[in-house]
């Protein structure tokens, strides 16, 4: 029986159950499609990304017999359309069984779905064998609930999973060490030179620009620096631990201008691509933290954990749980353009200016950046959030719909009213200021609210909340800033409208 056995993009598990043995009636198929580069305008180092690892994948297969074809993007016979070419696979080689792995993306999930519903012969779907939990997981977790805590779950696959669990307790006394996790980087804690793979990837970028692919941001296209397979992945693991692990806690929510990646991992396009799992890094840097427990206090290695054991597996079952409605959420109704500078960096506040220019650079931005800097800024502005999707899916590295869209839509946008975020993530001046140096040389001053020369976040802050009030009041996390937004005079909320609405119609300006 001759099977044929496709493997997505987001798929490289060089340890799955499928490849522990080979059989030369079995074909594994990889395609690079203008279907997956065209349905969004994705950043050039995300294209080259997923194409140099995809290609590299298919080379290590076929290194240990594997039978194995790959279409490139400009391949005569690429119909570029992922079932078209699978039809054309499974005439030519007289295929009997056709098998694939369960997708991630509720959109690829349909379209294989509806496809094996028409074919005439055999097929079946597997687990990716890479999550921690299943895809229906969480629904279950939550049947019932009116709220869907991640705290709650994250509790629950720490007892699960014995992660940091002394006798059913959590280790260090604490489930959570977030309070912890909230240093401002002032230079005191050094930064080892970041780990570079320096990847040739000239050849890739020369198809891409032949393929005439649409794209953003920019790319140096002989020294790619993620990584691209599981020999790379692990050593940046590996380096992460040994480095940047002592101190990732106290500053993960940390941002400067003169350090881009400061203490993170910059494992997550490697981890989206299963090159490497989630358990794997959370076991090392558990053995990292064993070693070396006099130097590395337990903050810095439950905050990591909390990223990966518990928001990225919620955010997977979240996602699973609420599509596809979810993507046509918006509870706040906001219905206005993303400005031109989300595009080209060109901005005169600063901390935007940083953040979109990193993000431009290098298809790259830490969490805080993403959801308290450029998030921050779109809600507030009140941004129509399929714009706000379109730009995070497009422009990150990392970015697979699974995990952008509830971070987007939900956590950052507040456009689920509620089902991830128990608030709205918006911030004043103030905390930009907290949490980085990006306010020391800005053209605005995040003291003031409505003046010529004032921080706009601050005057957006006040405008979203005052919009907003019919929405949030009752919210019981708004109830505060609920209080002193009513204790302001009457003049000072008539100033405050009357400058964001200037900043929101003339975006560009500032």
């Amino acid at each position: 029986m001759k099977k044929l056995r496709l493997i997505l993009g987001d798929q490289l598990n060089s340890k799955h159950s499928w490849f522990s043995e080979t059989n030369k009636d079995v074909i594994y198929c990889l395609f690079e499609m203008r279907q997956e580069t065209d349905y969004v305008t994705h950043h050039i180092q995300k294209i080259v990304g997923f194409f140099a690892a995809m290609r590299n994948f298919a080379k290590e297969l076929k290194e240990k017999n594997h039978n194995v074809i790959y279409f490139n993007i400009n391949d005569k016979g690429n119909t570029q359309s992922l079932t078209e070419n699978l039809s054309r696979l499974i005439k030519e080689n007289n295929i009997d069984n056709f098998e694939y792995l369960s997708p991630d993306e509720y959109r690829l999930d349909k379209q294989l779905k509806d496809y094996c519903t028409n074919l005439n012969i055999a097929s079946n779907v597997f687990s990716t064998e890479h999550f921690y939990t299943e895809k229906k997981d969480l629904e279950t977790f939550f049947k019932g609930k009116k709220q869907f805590l991640m705290e709650n779950f994250y509790r629950n696959m720490r007892k699960k999973h014995q992660i940091l669990i002394v006798d059913n307790q959590p280790e260090g006394g604490k489930w959570n060490f977030d309070a912890s996790n909230r240093k401002k980087w002032k230079g005191e804690a050094l930064i080892p030179q970041e780990i570079s793979f320096d990847i040739n990837v000239q050849e890739i970028v020369s198809d891409i620009e032949k393929a005439e692919i649409k794209s953003i941001g920019k790319i140096n296209s002989k020294y790619f620096e993620y990584p691209i397979s599981r020999k790379q992945s692990l050593k940046q693991l590996s380096y992460f631990c040994e480095h940047l692990l002592v101190h990732f806690g106290d500053f993960q929510d940390a941002m400067h201008t003169d350090k881009i990646y400061l203490f993170h991992s910059r494992i997550s396009f490697a981890m989206n691509t299963k090159m490497i799992s989630p358990k794997e890094i959370i076991d090392k840097v558990l053995d990292t933290y064993r070693k070396q427990e006099d130097n590395i206090d337990i903050s810095q290695v439950e905050g990591f954990i909390r990223q990966i054991l518990g928001w990225r597996e919620y955010m997977r079952g979240m996602y699973w749980m609420l599509m596809p409605d979810y993507k046509k959420e918006n509870f706040l109704e906001n219905k206005n353009k993303l400005p031109n500078f989300f595009w080209t960096g060109k901005t005169k506040m600063n901390c935007l200016k940083n953040a979109i220019n990193n993000s431009l650079d290098n298809g790259y931005a830490h969490h805080i950046q993403r959801l308290m800097i450029t998030g921050n800024f779109a809600l507030l502005t009140q941004i129509n959030p399929d714009e706000i999707d379109a730009w995070y899916l497009g422009i990150y590295v990392d970015a697979i719909e699974w995990v952008q869209l509830p971070n987007t839509r939900g956590m950052s946008q507040f456009a689920d009213g509620g089902k991830i975020a128990t608030k709205p993530y918006v911030s004043s001046g103030s905390y930009i200021g907290k949490m980085s140096n990006y306010c020391d040389a800005c053209s605005y001053k995040k003291a003031k609210k409505f003046e010529d020369d004032a921080c706009p976040f601050n005057t957006l802050y006040w405008n979203f909340l005052d919009e907003k009030q019919e929405k949030l009041s009752s919210n019981f996390r708004m109830k505060m800033m609920y209080s002193l937004l009513n204790k302001m005079s009457s003049e000072d909320r008539s100033k405050i409208k009357e400058k964001a609405n200037h900043i929101i119609e003339n975006l560009d300006e500032y």
